[in-house]
C-alpha cells in the first residue's frame, strides 16, 4: 500500500508535531485583552486522540509526551501531570484500535469522551491532593464538554484535509505486515 511508506509515516509524524505547535502558538497569541468567560476546547488532546485512533503509527508515544510536556510548560500547568495522563490515555486508545476498527464513529466518540472524562477527573483529584489551585470546576467541565463537542470537527479536518483516515482491517504496511 503506497500510503504506508516510511517516508509518509515520518512526514505525518512531523505534521502532527507541526500542527500541535501551531495550536500552541495560536493559543498563546494575545488576541483578547480581557479574560475569557468560557473555556475553549483542548484541541491538542482532541488532535492526539483523533490521530491515535485513526493512525496510531503517526503519533508515537515520544511525540505525544514531548508535545504535551511543552504545552504544560507554555500554558503554565504543573509540568508532566497532564502530559502523563494524555500519554496514558493515548496509549490506551491505541491499544483498543485493533479491536475497534470496525466500530462506528459514535462508539469512537463515546470512548474518547469517557477517556477524557477519566483523565480530567484524575487531573483535578491530583491537583486537589497536592493542594495546587486548580480553578473553578465549572471551567474544567466546560473545557471537557467543548473538547467532546469539537472532536468530530477535528476528526473531519484530519480525515478530509490531512488524509488521516482510519485503517481498514485488511491494510498492510510497506513490508507486507498486517497493521
Amino acid at each position: 500500500m503506497a500510503e504506508s511508506r516510511p517516508a509518509r509515516i515520518w512526514i505525518m509524524r512531523a505534521a502532527f508535531v507541526g500542527l500541535s505547535l501551531l495550536v500552541m502558538f495560536y493559543h498563546l497569541l494575545p488576541l483578547d485583552l480581557l479574560p475569557p468567560r468560557y473555556a475553549g476546547p483542548d484541541l491538542l488532546v482532541a488532535l492526539c486522540f483523533a490521530w491515535a485512533l485513526r493512525r496510531p503509527d503517526y503519533v508515537p508515544a515520544l511525540s505525544v509526551a514531548a508535545v504535551m510536556l511543552l504545552a504544560d510548560i507554555l500554558f503554565q500547568r504543573p509540568p508532566g501531570l497532564w502530559s502523563a495522563l494524555v500519554l496514558m490515555a493515548t496509549e490506551f486508545l491505541k491499544s483498543r484500535d485493533r479491536r475497534d476498527r470496525e466500530s462506528t464513529f459514535v462508539m469512537e466518540w463515546i470512548a474518547v469522551a469517557t477517556v477524557l472524562a477519566v483523565i480530567t477527573i484524575v487531573f483535578r483529584l491530583a491537583l486537589g491532593l497536592l493542594i495546587v489551585p486548580a480553578g473553578p470546576s465549572f471551567l474544567s467541565l466546560m473545557r471537557f464538554a467543548m473538547t467532546v463537542i469539537c472532536y468530530p470537527l477535528v476528526v473531519m479536518v484530519s480525515q478530509y484535509l490531512l488524509g488521516v483516515r482510519r485503517l481498514a482491517p485488511g491494510d498492510f504496511d510497506h513490508a507486507g505486515r498486517s497493521l
